[in-house]
């Protein structure tokens, strides 16, 4: 079932360590590309070393371990397999009769993604659980073929890099699991954020008889073809710093047309490479409109009550302290000087760069592009009137001649609601759905693309106005709002009926 097993420890400490990094210049991200949003940083700092009163510190142990998985599980041809890493714990596990949480696994490194969902750690010891997360296929160590190299080299190797793998490979996985650890009549809960939420919502739905219910936290499944207005994203990103200060809205609003201005003068990418720091001379004004469009971005969805590190050591409240720096600049400050200041909180709260480096993608993300030109189309748009971005208007022949142009591959834009559904969602899942919980909040600018209505009595929404991208399955800290708590709460009521239900059934089964 499993070879190289290893034992390691995680702490969760809030620590800081700058690795300052930018996202891909533009001959690497075409423009059309740049318009849909990964949901992690390309540019996050990915470790830490000063602890801080608002982080948990706590320790838990997993082992490492690696299962042979089917290159395409929907062929019978004769295809190598490859190593999917999974980490494991079983240390609280009730042999034979406690549940099986599963994290559903995104596009990154699997060790990134155990290390912020500490809420599935924390919640295991309670429900005599054992945790288990598998790595996303083509992320991190799971890599087919032998090499990323190899795996990433065309269409044809990157064309096993799709949901419905990945889901057939947690499928596969958590069967082999119950059955060679003596837990066949063990209960399995999906929990998941952002893409992983989608995923852990997708996999109840396909595979009811695996698992009994699915944590979806801000999982933006209705976030395709036209089903939500195309400048839903941004607009709420928007939003997020209009609340806070509709001078620093209205400042970023007018710095596009000013970076443009200075950038066509004949010194005007040094000048700019001055202003903001960069350790090279920009090769274009794309390049540091598409670096400020991304801070701005993940700043709303990391836009949590109290400090964190998860993209980038932040305090509590980014975008308020970026608007304060921004509108509190000293008198007589430009405009681009003002905004130099904004983005250095998300790029530099710590203030240990002396300069910006242009880098790319700590956590292993290179795979989303694909995913992104092939099955998972996200349409997006900049309004004129209610966004701070520059205005643009999705079009798809720009869309599909890029990625044709990258990877050879005309996208699919209708695949994934003809595939999981998402059109008249309510009626679909009020008829053949259940055990979902839907958690968002709406300061994160997913949370627009996600179910945000109770559908049914077991498929719930949970929303909360000051909640951010996935703040529920972080872990819990001595400064969590009571709003939080009481998510939390009710999050751990639902998924204790889902397992009594279970067992009871099981139970009258037996009986019988």
């Amino acid at each position: 079932m499993a070879r190289n097993s290893s034992s390691r420890t995680l702490t969760f400490t809030l620590t800081i360590i700058i690795i300052i990094i930018t996202i891909i210049s533009s001959s690497h991200q075409p423009l059309a590309l740049n318009h849909t949003p990964r949901f992690f940083g390309k540019f996050a700092s990915s470790t830490s070393t000063i602890p801080s009163n608002s982080q948990p510190q706590f320790d838990f142990h997993y082992e490492t371990k690696f299962f042979q998985q089917q290159l395409d599980h929907f062929s019978f041809s004769n295809l190598p397999t490859f190593p999917q890493r999974y980490l494991i714990n079983t240390q609280n596990w009730v042999i034979g009769s406690g549940p099986i949480f599963l994290y559903c696994g995104n596009e990154g490194d699997i060790l990134w993604f155990a290390q912020n969902t500490g809420f599935l750690w924390e919640i295991a010891p309670k429900f005599g659980a054992m945790v288990v997360f598998p790595e996303h296929r083509y992320y991190g160590e799971s890599v087919p073929f032998g090499s990323k190299e190899e795996a990433y080299k065309n269409a044809t190797t990157l064309g096993y890099l799709t949901a419905e793998q990945a889901l057939a490979d947690f499928a596969i996985l958590v069967t082999d699991l119950k059955q060679n650890l003596s837990a066949i009549h063990c209960p399995v809960v999906l929990f998941g954020g952002s893409y992983g939420g989608m995923l852990a919502a997708w996999m109840r739905l396909k595979y009811p008889h695996i698992a009994v219910g699915a944590l979806a936290s801000s999982a933006p499944i209705l976030q395709f073809e036209d089903i939500v207005p195309l400048e839903t994203f941004y607009d709420i990103v928007s939003n997020d710093f209009k609340r806070e200060s509709s001078t620093c809205f209205n400042y970023i609003k007018q710095s596009w047309d000013e970076i443009e201005s200075k950038g066509q003068s004949s010194d005007g990418l040094e000048l700019l490479t001055k202003t903001f720091k960069f350790c090279q001379k920009l090769k274009s004004t794309e390049e540091l409109t598409d670096w400020l469009e991304s801070a701005y971005s993940y700043l709303a969805m990391v836009n949590y009550p109290y400090p964190s590190e998860f993209m980038m050591p932040l305090p509590g409240h980014p975008i308020k302290e970026v608007c304060r720096r921004i509108d509190e600049s000293p008198a007589g400050s430009s405009i681009l000087d003002r905004i130099y200041e904004g983005a250095n909180v998300y790029y530099n709260y710590t203030g240990e760069a002396k300069c910006f480096e242009l880098d790319d993608d700590p956590h292993g993300l290179d795979g989303w592009n694909w995913q992104a030109c092939t099955e998972m189309v996200m349409p997006m748009s900049c309004s004129k009137e209610s966004s701070m971005f520059p205005p643009y208007e999705y079009n798809y022949s720009s869309f599909e001649e890029d990625c044709f142009k990258n990877f050879g591959v005309k996208p699919r834009p209708k695949w994934i609601t003809t595939e999981f559904g998402g059109h008249n969602i309510h009626n679909a899942l009020k008829n053949f759905g259940s055990n979902i919980i839907f958690s968002n909040g709406l300061l994160d600018p997913w949370s627009g693309g996600s179910v945000l209505q109770n559908i049914s009595e077991s498929i719930v929404s949970l929303v909360t106005e000051e909640g951010a991208h996935h703040i529920d399955l972080r872990a819990s800290t001595e400064n969590d709002p009571d709003w939080l708590v009481e998510q939390r709460a009710t999050e751990i009521r639902l998924i204790q009926g889902w397992i009594s239900d279970y067992h009871q059934t099981h139970k009258a089964v037996f009986d019988m």
